[in-house]
């Protein structure tokens, strides 16, 4: 299969479509190519349904088991590779999990193959059976259990498991080899710390990790391509991280066939895939869909998301706002809070915009989850909520439950701290909490969770952070819920949050519109009735 070179490859892959020799000292890239190359696939189209291994990939396989140090032992020890769909990942990682089982193979040692649930897990096991039926001598090498999810060499005893992130029981594992699919997608951690801390208990181990780009950085995957990326640039000197990046800029057309060719290495094969045809078609329904365009740029282009599959605002931007502005230095400063109660078991959040003297608000925002659910929560919504209350930007109640008691104590510490004009609550939500501020003579004013009560604060909370007129100190509890954020809006454009609509959680941004709302509203000394179009009030 003849190849050829993407124009504009990104430099830390030029080696992968350059002619440059890749260091082989003890034979094992070589070792390792025959041995892909003398594999079956049923769905081959060579000649006796050889495997096809393509020049990209072989060029891969050699700089990942060839480039060793000079006692012969591996010197990459961890492989990020960021390839967009279709460009057969999980094939050529079941050749390099076969591969552990064979030439690279430990007696009586474990190799997994990891995914997100227990049905992607059996994709990667279901190639692997194809390929090993596909040859006579691996069909006698290999026992199959297929009940287990698990391959077993017959001779040394060394065993191949597919394992899924969901799985109840994760600890306990120590692979030689590791091939973790799809990471963008794990949202528990549990199996990913077990085989982070199983591979280091054997010499010579291998973590492969094949993905497309996820959405938020509050994950697994984007501490891995965070990192990966900075391995790439050179800021970060790692000889034993192999960085793999096929990735558009934000900033590509993501409808230009040029950026297609450099990002989807599988493009510049003899026969090319992914299939272009079908690559034109998504465009073209994309065109007038946002949520399948983002969709696009993500998986087919490798471009990281940072939110909603739709987001209402660029966080670019946001990230533009992020001046510090310490409490303690804003002692006396006019501010209005909002308080966003959710149910008892779900994130709440308290938001204070505080009026600066130069026309700029600065943006604090706590959130509040209960301790005894952290780990639970963090799981189900992908975020990392114990990092964040180590950061202070979140307060775990003690218990199953969010105490509004706790809530209520810190809006009165802000309140000793700032000059407090006015804490907007939900009434629904809030009773007995307004009734206690009221009588120490704490204002409160009720903030009904209606379009016509939010159209005006969130053309307000847009307008400044448009305008850099927020500083909200790089809180990442709120740049997460920021990025969740999608609207719903009437005819005349008026908007309100859309939790239902939300990718996550978004109760930190909602109390920080209502504060920033609220905060504009008073300044200028009008009521958020007053510029309300007439008909969001049937809403």
């Amino acid at each position: 299969m003849t190849t050829t070179t993407p124009l504009a490859i990104s430099s830390h892959l030029a080696w992968i479509f350059d002619n440059s020799e890749i260091p082989d000292p003890h034979g094992k890239g070589e070792r390792a190519i025959r041995f892909i190359k003398a594999l079956r696939h049923p769905k081959s189209t060579l000649p006796g349904r050889a495997f096809q291994l393509d020049r990209w990939q072989e060029r891969i396989v050699r700089r990942v088991y060839g480039d060793t140090l000079p006692d012969g032992t591996r010197r990459i020890k961890t492989v990020f590779a960021l390839i967009p769909r279709g460009n057969r990942k999980t094939t050529l990682g079941a050749a390099l999990e076969l591969m552990h089982l064979g030439p690279e193979r430990i007696p009586r040692s474990q190799v997994v193959g990891a995914a997100v649930d227990r049905d992607q897990a059996r994709i990667a096991l279901e190639e692997m059976v194809g390929i090993i039926g596909a040859h006579p001598r691996t069909a006698e090498a290999f026992q199959i259990q297929d009940t287990k999810n698990r391959i077993t060499h017959k001779r040394s005893g060394a065993f191949y498991r597919a394992m899924s992130a969901d799985a109840a029981t994760a600890h306990g594992r120590t692979p030689v080899f590791a091939l973790v699919d799809e990471l963008h997608a794990w949202k528990k951690r549990d199996l990913w710390d077990a085989l982070k801390t199983g591979l280091v208990k054997t010499a010579g181990s291998l973590l492969v990790v094949t993905t497309t780009a996820g959405v938020g950085r509050e994950n697994i995957a984007y501490d891995m391509y965070a990192y990966a990326k900075q391995v790439a640039t050179g800021a970060i000197h790692d000889d034993a991280f192999l960085p793999i990046l096929f990735e558009a800029d934000p900033e590509d057309d993501w409808r230009d066939e040029a950026v297609w060719h450099r990002v989807n290495p599988g493009l510049s094969c003899d026969p090319p895939y992914p299939d272009i045809v079908g690559l034109r078609q998504l465009v073209r329904e994309a065109e007038h869909r946002p949520a399948d365009r983002e969709m696009f740029r993500q998986l087919n282009l490798n471009v990281w998301l940072d939110g909603a599959a739709n987001p209402e605002w660029d966080l670019a931007i946001w990230d533009q706002n992020g001046d510090a502005c310490e409490l303690a230095a804003l002692k006396g400063k006019r501010a209005w809070l909002a308080v966003d109660l959710s149910k008892r078991i779900d994130l709440a959040a308290v938001a204070a915009a505080i009026e600066l003297d130069d026309g700029r608000y600065a943006l604090h925002v706590r959130g509040f989850a209960p301790e005894a659910q952290l780990r639970k929560r963090a799981d189900n919504d992908g975020a990392p909520y114990a990092l964040w209350r180590d950061q202070g930007h979140l307060t775990a109640c003690p218990g199953d439950i969010v105490d509004r008691g706790v809530i209520e104590d810190h809006i009165r510490e802000l309140c000793d701290i700032l000059d407090v004009r006015e804490v907007a609550f939900d009434p629904y939500m809030a009773r007995e909490i307004i009734e206690n501020l009221e009588t120490d003579g704490i204002p409160c004013a009720a903030f009904s969770q209606t379009l016509a009560n939010y159209a005006k604060p969130v053309d307000d909370f847009e307008d400044l952070m448009m305008t850099r007129r927020l500083c909200h100190g790089g809180n990442p509890l709120l740049r997460w819920a920021v990025g969740n954020v999608v609207m719903m809006a009437d005819q005349s454009g008026n908007r309100r949050p859309n939790k239902a609509r939300a990718a996550d959680r978004i109760d930190p941004a909602v109390a920080a519109i209502m504060a920033c709302g609220r905060a504009v509203a008073s300044a200028s000394g009008r009521s958020i009735y007053d510029t309300a179009s007439d008909d969001a009030f049937f809403f």
